[in-house]
């Protein structure tokens, strides 16, 4: 399958890379002209063959939008828009309608994989259309893990960035309470190899996880992390996901409270953060701050 790529950074970059090893050409664009295949958007229209197809990867709001709002001038009726990005459910219900009244097709899509998703693949949740899902199989198929899971039509234009948004506030929860476990371990005079015991963790015991293995390999390159400021950003969807349960009045007391945590991280140098600035740069690749000396 042809298909268009925008943004080719940490994300797109991989999986301009998946998925021309799967034997589908892509057409990447990006503001770096040195990885970019194109100079610029209409230059990346005019490679696609009709009825095209064009997946968005570039950071959600206002970067989203203008991409967005340049593609319904480009495209034609019959076309499709794929946002990979991390935008706000909300955000794909006004894509969708603009690009509707074009006669342009809009699928949101929540990717999850980090800077591992080249190797291991990307788990994918997606809203829109049947047809326009249905169209996209081939790309999601290339992208998504291999065997039967790791893939799901959510629901309506919407549903893949709200799935995804969940998902990430779990992520937040489960980031905490590995944080929580690791700073009272740090701090118990009996214990003097945490992370052996978090290595021993990783087989035969309900808490084995991924997260777990790469707070591991945090471990392995700074014992006590050291080497961290205990600060860690929030990329957004933890704050909608709090907003989400607030309007829909379910209690989301463990989430709520690892979002918080991270606003108290901003105030001074928490340890249970350091685990977490370690565990976002490992599966994410996000930056951390060096530990103030």
């Amino acid at each position: 399958m042809q298909i268009g790529l925008i943004g080719l950074g940490k994300m797109g970059g991989n999986m301009r890379e998946r998925l021309r090893n799967a034997g589908h050409e892509v057409v990447g664009y990006d503001t770096n002209p040195a990885v970019s295949d194109v100079a610029d958007l209409a230059d990346l229209v005019q490679k696609l063959e009709a009825p095209r197809a064009v997946w968005v990867m570039v950071p959600a709001g206002a970067a989203t939008q203008s991409v967005v709002d340049d593609l319904s001038e480009l495209l034609s009726p019959g076309d499709l828009v794929v946002d990979g990005g991390n935008s706000r459910w909300t955000d794909d219900e006004k894509h969708a309608e603009e690009l509707g009244k074009r006669g342009i097709g809009f699928v949101d899509a929540g990717v999850s994989g980090g800077i591992w998703g080249l190797k291991n693949g990307y788990a994918l949740m997606v809203g829109g259309d049947t047809e326009h899902v249905e169209r996209l199989k081939p790309v999601f198929d290339a992208l998504k893990p291999e065997g039967p899971y790791g893939f799901v039509h959510a629901g309506k234009v919407g549903a893949g960035h709200f799935s995804k948004m969940v998902h990430n506030g779990i992520e937040y929860a489960m980031m905490q309470a590995y944080a929580e476990g690791w700073e009272l371990l740090e701090k118990a005079d009996s214990v003097d190899n945490v992370r052996e015991v978090f290595r021993s963790w990783q087989e035969g015991t309900v808490i084995r996880s991924w997260l777990l293995d790469l707070a591991v390999n945090a471990l392995d390159e700074d014992q006590h992390l050291d080497k961290l400021r205990g600060y860690a950003e929030d990329s957004g969807e933890g704050r909608w996901t709090v907003e989400a349960a607030i309007d829909n009045a379910v209690p989301l007391p463990a989430i709520t409270a690892s979002l918080f945590a991270r606003f108290a991280s901003r105030q001074d140098d928490s340890p249970q953060m350091k685990m977490i600035a370690a565990l976002r740069n490992q599966f994410g690749g996000h930056a951390v701050e060096s530990a103030r000396r």
